[in-house]
């Protein structure tokens, strides 16, 4: 179940990073598409120039009304590809064209003078766009044959040998023309895997960030909820001790303590799903939750407010309330207290949580590397880039005093130990 699951995973992902490539490579296609179109209409431009001065449409061979009515065919073609982009049919659109735009180009240069027409540099410009748009042996096959096509025109209608000078020409433009595939198609190509790469890091890097929020997740369910709910499950199994035993009081009053641990397991639930939404106001949360446990254990808590209060980010306002937790169980199970001192103090640039006991109190470099609750305090607040100080002596009591910054961030290297 587990390969199955693995392999669902893997495919999942490779299914993402192929769609990635093809909404890059569909964006790479438009940005060349758009300037495909400015070239155009500087060609365009410069052959309304031509259709305007007479000596220079007769050296081309565009005399007459035909060349104005292809000249209006051309930018009526090369405006509709314009606005096809990002349409399914811009490809075959642009490639149909681009094969229009070769037809009139052979004609121009077989009218102007063949291999040795001033417009022959142009053909070049169409093999880079026919490269960069379609990088396919077959696709750049069309503007490669304008060559040959141009040579034999002329030898059928001008020449019946070909002068060696032209052979030369013709031998250099192929040569050059080679030479612009091979280089487009290779940094297409390295391109195209970079940017492969860079999807796939980018697919792994949201793995790893959807894996760290389940964790975070998992980790403010066992640490709050989870907590809560052992409780209720040690209750239920001393009430089936009572009711075997037939201790009615006793019995009475573990229900409401159990009705009053599931209600703060509740009352928990909705403080986690609120803090991971939105955020809450923190001081009023701590002087509930001080509440409540004062309720429920029958320990004096005495909660004070410092300072006007100031929004932390979720993860700090989560941590410092864990530590708060933390701390009054702590009291409650380990130090004998009486009375449990809480404030909380809004600096300007930090907010300081000093949690007080009247204790018996221990010495803090004896305590077992293996103590998680201390430990767990701690590294809550080292994950914020807070400060976490403890203070303790045998029968003086404990005090611990977390500081963390407003600007906090969650330190990812940082995970809370595990109860």
């Amino acid at each position: 179940m587990k390969t199955l699951t693995a392999r669902l995973k893997g495919l999942a992902a490779r299914e993402t990073a192929s769609d990635d490539l093809e909404a890059s490579v569909i964006y790479r296609f438009a940005t060349r598409s758009r300037a495909l179109f400015f070239a155009r209409m500087a060609f365009l431009a410069i052959g309304l120039g031509v259709l305007a001065i007479r000596p220079w449409a007769a050296e081309l061979g565009v005399l007459g009304p035909f060349s104005f009515i292809w000249y209006g065919i051309m930018l009526a073609y090369s405006s509709a590809c314009f606005l096809a982009i990002g349409r399914r049919f811009a490809r075959p659109l642009t490639f149909v064209t681009l094969c229009l735009d070769l037809i009139t180009l052979v004609y121009l240069i077989s009218a102007s003078g063949g291999l040795r027409s001033p417009v022959m540099p142009t053909q070049v410009v169409f093999t880079i766009f026919f490269a960069l748009l379609f990088p396919k042996p077959l696709a750049i096959l069309p503007p490669l044959l304008t060559l040959p096509v141009v040579a034999r025109i002329q030898q059928l209608f001008v020449t019946v040998q070909m002068p060696v000078s032209d052979i030369f020409i013709l031998l250099y433009y192929t040569a050059l023309n080679f030479i612009v595939v091979y280089v487009i198609v290779y940094l297409n190509e390295r391109d195209q895997s970079q940017t492969g790469e860079i999807i796939k890091l980018q697919g792994e890097l949201r793995e790893m960030e959807v894996r760290e929020e389940r964790n975070r997740i998992a980790r403010e369910i066992h640490d709050g909820l989870g907590a809560n709910l052992s409780s209720v499950v040690l209750q239920a199994d001393y009430l089936a001790e009572l009711a075997s035993s037939g201790s009615i009081e006793e019995l009475t009053d573990e229900i409401q303590e159990l009705k009053t641990t599931v209600e703060e397991s509740i009352d928990e639930l909705r403080r986690s799903v609120q803090m991971m939404r939105e955020g809450l106001a923190l001081g009023d949360a701590m002087e509930d939750y001080c509440a409540s446990f004062r309720e429920r254990t029958g320990l004096d808590v005495e909660f004070k407010r410092i300072g006007r209060e100031r929004l932390l980010e979720p993860d700090a306002q989560l941590g410092i309330f864990r530590v708060l937790q933390e701390a009054l169980n702590n009291a409650h199970k380990h130090a004998g207290s009486c009375i449990v001192e809480v404030s909380i103090t809004f600096f300007e640039e930090e907010v300081v949580l000093v949690v007080k006991d009247n204790g018996k109190g221990f010495i803090p470099e004896n305590v077992a590397s293996g103590h998680f609750g201390l430990l767990h305090m701690r590294e809550r607040a080292k994950q914020v880039n807070g400060s976490f100080e403890l203070e303790s002596r045998p029968g003086q009591g404990t005090q611990v005093k977390v500081k963390i910054p407003y600007n906090s961030q969650p330190n990812p290297k940082i995970s809370p130990a595990p109860d």
